[in-house]
C-alpha cells in the first residue's frame, strides 16, 4: 500500500471512530427523550388513553389513575389523548419538554370539553424537615380559590392562605412549610367560611416536593383533590359533603327541614328560598314537615359534589316534596350565562309555566313539581326577563331591565298559589 492509500484510510477510520462517538455520546436525535405520564381526573370520560407519535404508551386509565412513565422524543411531542375503547381522540396537543426531565400530563374536564395542565417534576427538594407544596385549580366551574395548611383543630378565623385567588386552571408557586401532617381546607376566594373541600390529615413529607390538585363536582362549587408526590404516587380525596336547600313555594304554611338532627331550614313561612348548607354525602335521616305533616317516605341519596333543591309545592292543605338535582356549574363559554326555571307553586291544578328573555322563548310548558333545564344566554346589562303560563298573556313575574352577567348561573323561581302566583330571581353564582 502506497503512502497516499495508507493516509486516506487511516482518515476514514478516524472519521467512522468520531461517528460512533458522537452517536454513543447521545448526538443523535432519537436519544433526546423526557419522561410523561398521564393522570386522569376527567370527570367526563370513564377511561382515557395516551397515545406519543401515534404509539400508544398508556391504556385505560379509569378516573384517579395514574400511569407509568414512557419515553417521549423532545423533537417530535405530538401526542393524543383517547376514550378509551372508542378510540377516537378527545384531545391533542404538542407541548415543549426537556430532556432528561419528567412530567405529569393532567386531563381534566367534562365530555366534550376535555382540558390539560403538564407539570414538570424537576423542582429542587427541600432541606430534611421542609416540605414543597404546590397548588393546582382544576376545577374552573369552582371559580376562583384559596387554600389554606393549618394543624387540625385551628380555626381559618385569623388563618393566612398558602395560596389565594388562584383561578380555574391557574397554579400557585411552591411553598415551603414544615414537614408534618395538616388539615387543608380549600375555600372560595377572599371568603374563609365558603369551605369546598376539608382534608383533615394530609401528610407532607420531609424533604418532600408535591401538588395539591383540585378538580371539579357536578354541583359546581364544591372540588374534589388529589395530592400528588413529585415522581411519586398520588391519594386521592374526594369531596364527603354536599349542598342541599330547602325551597317552599306555599304561602302560609310552615316548613321545616332535618338532615341527622342538623337544620336545613328551621320553621319558616313560605313562601321562601332558603340557602345552601353543607352536609355530609350519601342517605342520611331526612326529615321535611309542612302543615304538621311529615312529607318524605323515604331518604334520599345526596352524591359527594353534588347540589339539591328540597321543593315543596302543591296542595296547600297537602304538600308535595321533590328532590332536584342543581347544576351550578360555570358556564362552558366564560361570556355568556346560564339560566333556569323552577316551579314550585302550590296548586292543585295542572299548571305550567314559561320562561323567556328578550321576546326569546327559553323554557316552556314547566310543570308544577319540577324544573326546566339550564339554558345558555348572552350577557347583556338590561335585559327583559318574563314568566308566562300558557293560558294567558298576562305575564306572572317580570324584570325590565335585568342586568345578565357573564359567567353567571341563575335560577327563576315560580312560588306562591294558584289566584297569586308570585316570581323570584336567585343568583346561583
Amino acid at each position: 500500500m502506497t503512502s497516499n492509500s495508507l493516509f486516506r484510510s487511516l482518515l476514514l477510520s478516524f472519521a467512522l471512530l468520531a461517528a460512533a462517538i458522537l452517536g454513543g455520546c447521545g448526538g443523535g436525535s432519537d436519544s433526546k427523550s423526557a419522561k410523561l405520564r398521564l393522570l386522569n381526573v376527567s370527570n367526563g370520560y370513564s377511561s382515557l388513553d395516551l397515545s406519543v407519535d401515534d404509539t400508544t404508551v398508556s391504556t385505560g386509565l379509569t378516573l384517579g389513575v395514574l400511569g407509568a412513565y414512557a419515553d417521549v422524543n423532545t423533537s417530535d411531542t405530538s401526542m393524543s389523548i383517547l376514550s378509551s375503547g372508542v378510540g377516537t381522540a378527545v384531545a391533542t396537543l404538542t407541548p415543549s419538554l426537556k430532556e432528561s426531565s419528567k412530567y405529569t400530563l393532567i386531563a381534566y374536564g367534562w365530555s366534550g370539553g376535555l382540558k390539560t395542565s403538564i407539570i414538570e417534576e424537576e423542582e429542587e427538594a427541600p432541606d430534611a424537615g421542609k416540605h414543597k407544596l404546590l397548588f393546582m385549580n382544576l376545577a374552573p366551574d369552582a371559580g376562583s380559590l384559596d387554600v389554606y395548611v393549618t394543624l387540625n383543630e385551628d380555626s381559618l378565623d385569623n388563618a393566612s392562605a398558602m395560596a389565594s385567588s388562584i383561578g380555574g386552571g391557574g397554579t400557585s408557586s411552591y411553598t415551603k412549610i414544615n414537614s408534618g401532617t395538616y388539615r387543608i381546607r380549600v375555600t372560595g376566594a377572599g371568603d374563609r367560611s365558603d369551605v369546598r373541600l376539608d382534608l383533615p390529615s394530609v401528610t407532607l413529607a420531609s424533604a418532600g416536593v408535591s401538588t395539591l390538585i383540585v378538580t371539579a363536582t357536578e354541583g359546581g362549587l364544591l372540588v374534589h383533590g388529589q395530592h400528588l408526590i413529585q415522581g411519586g404516587a398520588i391519594t386521592p380525596y374526594r369531596a364527603t359533603q354536599a349542598r342541599v336547600r330547602v325551597v317552599t313555594g306555599v304561602p302560609g304554611v310552615k316548613v321545616g327541614a332535618a338532615l341527622d338532627g342538623t337544620s336545613l331550614m328551621g320553621l319558616s313561612t313560605g313562601p321562601t328560598v332558603g340557602d345552601y348548607h353543607l352536609v355530609t354525602a350519601g342517605t342520611g335521616a331526612l326529615t321535611v314537615q309542612a302543615a304538621g305533616r311529615t312529607l318524605n317516605s323515604s331518604n334520599p341519596s345526596f352524591k359527594a359534589g353534588g347540589d339539591y333543591t328540597l321543593m315543596v309545592w302543591g296542595d296547600p292543605t297537602a304538600p308535595s316534596l321533590t328532590v332536584l338535582t342543581d347544576d351550578n356549574r360555570l358556564p362552558t363559554n366564560s361570556s355568556t350565562a346560564k339560566i333556569r326555571l323552577i316551579n314550585a307553586a302550590a296548586t292543585t291544578s295542572d299548571l305550567k309555566v314559561n320562561l323567556s328573555l328578550n321576546y326569546s322563548s327559553l323554557a316552556s310548558n314547566v310543570q308544577a313539581g319540577s324544573s326546566s333545564g339550564n339554558y345558555t344566554v348572552a350577557y347583556s346589562t338590561s335585559s327583559l326577563l318574563s314568566v308566562t303560563t300558557p293560558s294567558s298573556a298576562t305575564a306572572i313575574y317580570t324584570i325590565e331591565e335585568l342586568p345578565v352577567n357573564a359567567n353567571s348561573v341563575y335560577s327563576v323561581f315560580v312560588l306562591g298559589a294558584d289566584n297569586q302566583l308570585i316570581g323570584s330571581l336567585r343568583k346561583e353564582r
